[in-house]
């Protein structure tokens, strides 16, 4: 039996050692990560427009008069400063869309630098219901099933296509079953918010390990930042959970150790993606994908 699975089990070693060097790698980056976040909390950054002004009152009346002129008035100039908030805000890095190419889902992103109210149980809800059951959520379990089944990870599964079917539905139930404790279960009882906050600026280095360590950091329902306790045990408890719907061979430590750390390595892969996708979709699509802003 152990050289039936001795695939699984060395994907599975890896899969678990990636996870843990996620964690790891998070630690150790996660006072950084804090400390840099805090100061630009304090630090907006915006536009100093009083700076000309001052320019023009040092450089005395006639400079200001030979200035008078170009400066709109009423509602004109109203609108004239309007429009340039709204095309740099337009142009901005960072702005998320609700599904990546059009397809797949990205409800949870948000763009940089936005603040929202604190998640409500009823969107955790929603969230984890709209990850699992959208259209495209079945591209996931659909490819996983088809590596497992290659490998011949759960033999008692069999071949063919009543072989790929049972494979895809435990698979689809394994996705489904993380999805609600990360998402939704977990962040109710330790207020936190499943959300990932894009950061959108700074280096492709760090930007990478930020979007990597919110596997480990999160935000709680009050803004700050706290260990993501959803993601490692929501996970965790799915992976345990799956043991009971998996044939009796399959239900050991080395396999419950692969769904974790399976998952929780889809799940930072997924945040890194979600980093970078507002930049692909600008420089690659030319913002082909970019959302009207909501009217209310």
């Amino acid at each position: 039996m152990s050289f039936d699975f001795r695939p699984r089990k060395f994907i599975s070693r890896r899969c678990f050692s990636f996870g843990l060097s996620l964690v790891a790698m998070a630690g150790a980056n996660a006072c950084v990560f804090l400390s840099a976040q805090q100061t630009q909390a304090g630090d907006p950054g915006p536009l100093d427009f009083a700076a000309p002004g001052a320019a023009l009152s040092a450089s005395g009346p006639d400079l200001q008069a030979a200035a008078a002129p170009a400066q709109p008035s009423g509602n004109n100039a109203s609108a004239s400063q309007d429009q340039p908030a709204q095309t740099a805000q337009t142009n901005a890095s960072g702005q998320q869309t609700k599904r990546i190419l059009g397809i797949i889902p990205n409800f949870r992103a948000v763009s940089a630098d936005q603040i929202l109210p604190p998640e409500t149980v009823k969107e955790k809800f929603v969230d984890a219901t709209e990850d699992s059951f959208d259209y495209s959520s079945i591209f996931i379990p659909a490819a996983i099933a088809l590596y497992n089944m290659h490998e011949k990870a759960t033999p008692q599964f069999h071949e063919g296509a009543a072989g790929y079917a049972r494979y895809f539905w435990h698979s689809a139930v394994d996705q489904t079953s993380e999805n609600y404790w990360v998402e939704f279960i977990f962040p109710t009882f330790t207020r936190e918010d499943s959300r990932y906050y894009t950061l959108g600026h700074g280096g492709f280095i760090r930007r990478t390990g930020y979007a990597l360590s919110r596997a480990v950091i999160t935000r709680s329902n009050s803004g700050a930042e706290v260990f993501n306790v959803s993601e490692i045990f929501g996970a965790g408890a799915a992976a345990g959970i799956s043991n009971l719907y998996y044939p009796a061979a399959s239900r050991s430590a080395g396999n419950t150790g692969f769904q974790w750390g399976l998952d929780i390595a889809i799940d930072a892969g997924s945040f890194w993606f979600k980093e970078f996708w507002p930049d692909i979709n600008r420089r690659l699509f030319h913002n082909k994908y970019a959302e009207p802003p909501a009217q209310r």
